[in-house]
């Protein structure tokens, strides 16, 4: 269960293993400025939550969402004291490093990305995580991916709750589409059993995926275009064949929200 960590800033949240990597995040951000131009545009402010071990993904935020809104400020927040002091070198005109969980360390920025933070929690802590950091209106992106950043899955949060899942892949990697399942979000992670709506997706995607089969010959993107398409027949996909092929498939929460009870 999330609890307030001691210290005199009462941040929300517990320290994580701190795991990261040059390009981890590559997948999410490409899909974030991309879908998300116009939230960025109009934002002052962008936080990256649990930085890490290294300030890399951060910076990389940085730059990525100053493409798109050139005045974007960053800031990455960790609740490891640590981990914020060792981060300061590089910060720079716009980008700042600061001790903060879930509450944000009282900042209240557009959009939050909060990759692999709440996977390692308890499925119980993740209502309360998407309240704390939504309640100043904020967007929300979390999600996990792999250590290479092949494999990936995010929530996207308004600030009325979830609106979609994303999976993203690097396709020459990707054996079948329910392997994604191990890069779930912690809200559905452990919801992928019969009987949920997450795990008939995906299921439904493997079968589409098998279907696809005679697009291989011309390579897996364009096997992963027809499984997707097929699956946008009866399921609510949102966007369409330009994010396919960049091993994007995003649908309605309502697709694959967890039972209740």
């Amino acid at each position: 269960m999330v609890r307030l960590a001691a210290g005199r800033a009462r941040a929300l949240g517990l320290p994580t293993r701190g795991t990261t990597a040059p390009q981890r995040l590559r997948r999410v951000d490409r899909w974030l400025c991309g879908t998300q131009a116009r939230l960025l545009r109009d934002a002052e402010l962008v936080v990256d939550l649990g930085f890490g071990a290294s300030a890399v993904t951060t910076l990389e935020l940085a730059a990525r969402v100053r493409a798109v809104n050139p005045a974007l400020a960053v800031t990455g927040l960790e609740i490891d004291r640590a981990r914020v002091a060792e981060a300061q070198p590089a910060a720079a005109p716009g980008v700042a490093f600061a001790h903060g969980g879930f509450e944000l360390d009282g900042l209240r920025p557009s959009v939050v990305r909060a990759m692999n933070v709440l996977r390692q929690y308890d499925e119980g802590a993740v209502a309360a995580a998407w309240s704390a950091m939504t309640a100043c209106g904020a967007h929300v992106l979390d999600g996990t991916c792999d250590e290479v950043g092949r494999r990936a899955s995010w929530v996207w949060l308004g600030p009325d709750g979830p609106v979609s899942l994303t999976f993203a892949a690097h396709l020459g990697t990707l054996d079948r589409p329910s392997s994604l399942a191990e890069r779930l979000p912690k809200a559905l992670i452990h919801r992928n059993v019969p009987g949920e709506r997450v795990h008939g997706v995906l299921a439904a995607l493997d079968a589409a995926w098998d279907r696809a089969a005679p697009q291989q010959a011309y390579g897996p993107r364009q096997r992963w275009i027809a499984a997707c398409a097929d699956l946008a027949r009866d399921r609510p996909v949102v966007g369409g064949r330009s994010r396919w092929r960049l091993g994007e498939l995003t649908l309605a929460w309502d697709a694959v929200a967890p039972s209740p009870g």
